[in-house]
């Protein structure tokens, strides 16, 4: 792979993205990176906007309760990233200064920061030679350097050793090369219909010279979201944002039709810590009333 040509692409034709501007420090890019988990980026954009602006620092987002976390949140789905990322700013306020860690295993040790978001925040944030790998950065190595379809099944050993085999010595020159890749992925080199006419490294990928054969060996499950337990649980959710006071069962229970589905996702949500059960009986986000209250 052509590095040089990838970084002259990304640094002409990659998206301006806040998150990548110099100004923007750990903290906003550790948000950003755990948003963009699953969720596009034109949904990720104004929600992680109105979160820096209301929680600037690990600690602002540290004191607000869960339910404000939550009601922040919004639909961007997944919401239990929204406790996880509660749970490292608290962490990050107590444990380090409120700045976020730039260093790998300390952001391992963070709640809720698993791999992927570690090495994203060390390189992107504190630019640093770590190598990144998510589904487009598989897509991008699997075509360029091994001249298949699609990635296959993740293997986290050699996915990483893929990715560092690629990047330059020097730490800001890596970054960039992570961030290139990434972005290849996201623009030109898709899953579907990718852009090879318009890809930097069209003539040295491997896929492209072996006449871009339909080697595929693996398909991944595609779910239908709508009447999904997550669909219910999300709808169940909705309800609570709506309202700033706690709502009785039956209000949930006209959320969505079919009773045993319903109950079994709002016990998921209770147990998942989404939720909370007032000792009247009413529901509400967790966080937001007294447990006694009535």
């Amino acid at each position: 792979m052509d590095t040089e040509l990838l970084t002259d692409w990304f640094r002409a034709e990659g998206r301006d993205l806040p998150w990548r501007h110099p100004e923007c420090d750990g903290w906003g890019v550790l948000v950003s990176e755990i948003m963009l988990q699953q969720t596009p980026v034109k949904r990720v954009l104004p929600a992680w906007e109105a979160w820096l602006r209301e929680w600037p620092k690990p600690s602002d987002c540290a004191a607000a309760s869960q339910g404000q976390v939550l009601r922040a949140w919004g639909k961007l789905g997944y919401p239990r990233r929204a406790l996880r990322l509660h749970e490292s700013a608290a962490a990050i306020a107590r444990e380090h200064g409120d700045v976020v860690p730039e260093d790998v295993d300390t952001l391992l040790a963070l709640p809720g920061i698993g791999t992927y978001t570690a090495r994203a925040v060390a390189a992107f944030a504190y630019r640093k030679r770590v190598p990144v790998v998510d589904t487009n950065v598989r897509r991008v190595v699997a075509r360029s350097v091994h001249g298949l379809a699609d990635s296959g099944a993740p293997s986290a050993n050699r996915d990483l050793a893929d990715v560092d085999a690629l990047l330059p010595p020097e730490d800001e020159a890596a970054a960039v090369v992570s961030a290139a890749i990434m972005e290849l992925g996201a623009l030109r080199c898709t899953a579907r219909a990718p852009g090879c006419g318009d890809c930097p490294i069209e003539h040295g990928c491997a896929w492209v010279r072996a006449g871009k054969p339909d080697n595929s060996t693996y398909t991944k499950p595609v779910q239908a979201y709508a009447g999904t337990d997550r669909h219910v649980r999300g709808l169940l959710l909705d309800v609570l944002r709506g309202t700033d006071t706690p709502v009785p069962k039956t209000r949930l229970d006209l959320a969505w039709p079919k009773g045993g589905q319903r109950d079994r996702c709002l016990d998921t949500l209770l147990t998942d810590g989404l939720v909370e059960q007032l000792a009247d009986g009413r529901f509400a986000l967790p966080g937001e009333h007294h447990a006694g209250e009535h």
